[in-house]
């Protein structure tokens, strides 16, 4: 059994200056928090991040490490606008390119599947097209009509946090949702897998267990043990997200700044960082909510 299992320093010391970014997840639901830490304390910067916005993106604007952003949506969910986002989406801090749902979708699903763009109707007769030059509209090969062509989102590396995977790389999401993480998964070259706990491959072998798995082992590169590694946002059925923590940040981006943030809670370790935010005991005490 190959061991693909490494510490949270050696995995984002994978990631070079200029990549491009995939982060699973859902707004404020099981984002591979720890590991965007990690990120804010490395000197990674220039990354064009693919992501279903939640703090992961915000905190990466805020510290200058986005270059380009390609995104459907950045949201806290109960805190509709995410703070630092907005700050530099409004200055022109960042790239962007703003696309629906169902189209990054898609363009990860080309992604996956190999192909250069999958053909949609999503975007016809919208904006979407006038503000994004890397979207083309087609002629179909079979009939008059016109397509738009979406572009693979080809990935360097994807950043992904589930419940349980083994050393191996089989991973185990069981919360209501699993989001896009299998083909962020598969849209990337290489794909890091935060969990919060690493368990023998005979924990798959149970039939309940393994119809929890969305994507193949060979698509996880790497192996990270962290606990909690997905707070402040949720990981349910473990926990869910604290939206006490999280107004404290969105209230940073206007009492102090990120670096008045940081200072409080990103100073440290991870094991530093979880004390700060009440601890083991506070965080699996958070109730997951139901969408």
């Amino acid at each position: 059994m190959m061991d693909k299992r490494v510490t949270s320093r050696e995995a984002i010391d994978l990631l070079e200056d200029g990549m491009t970014i995939g982060i699973g997840g859902w707004g404020p639901r099981r984002k591979p928090m720890a590991l965007i830490r990690q990120i804010l304390r490395s000197r990674l910067k220039d990354l064009t991040v693919v992501s279903y916005g939640g703090p992961d993106v915000g905190m990466l604007c805020a510290a200058g490490k986005v270059k380009k952003l390609i995104y459907a949506f950045v949201s806290l969910d109960a805190i509709p606008l995410e703070p630092y986002f907005r700050l530099a989406r409004q200055k022109k801090d960042i790239e962007v390119m703003e696309i629906d749902e169902g189209m990054m979708m898609l363009g990860l699903k080309a992604a996956a599947m190999g192909s250069p763009f999958i053909p949609t109707k999503v975007g016809l007769g919208t904006d979407v097209i006038c503000h994004n030059k890397e979207l083309k509209v087609i002629a179909s090969p079979y009939d008059d009509k016109e397509w738009v062509a979406m572009p693979a989102l080809i990935c360097d590396a994807s950043l992904i946090h589930v419940e349980r995977a083994s050393a191996d790389g089989v991973a185990e999401i069981s919360g209501p949702d699993h989001y896009m993480d299998d083909l962020f998964a598969r849209a990337a070259k290489r794909t890091i897998v935060s969990c919060e706990e690493v368990v023998d491959k005979e924990y798959f072998w149970q039939s309940d267990r393994s119809r929890n798995v969305y994507f193949e082992r060979s698509a996880t590169s790497k192996v990270v043990e962290l606990p909690l590694g997905a707070h402040p946002t949720s990981c349910p059925p473990m926990y869910g997200p604290d939206f006490d923590h999280l107004k404290a940040y969105g209230a940073s981006a206007k009492e102090g700044g990120f670096e008045a943030y940081k200072g409080v809670y990103l100073k440290g370790s991870e094991k530093d960082y979880l004390e700060s935010v009440g601890g083991e005991g506070y965080i699996k005490k958070l109730p997951p909510i139901v969408y």
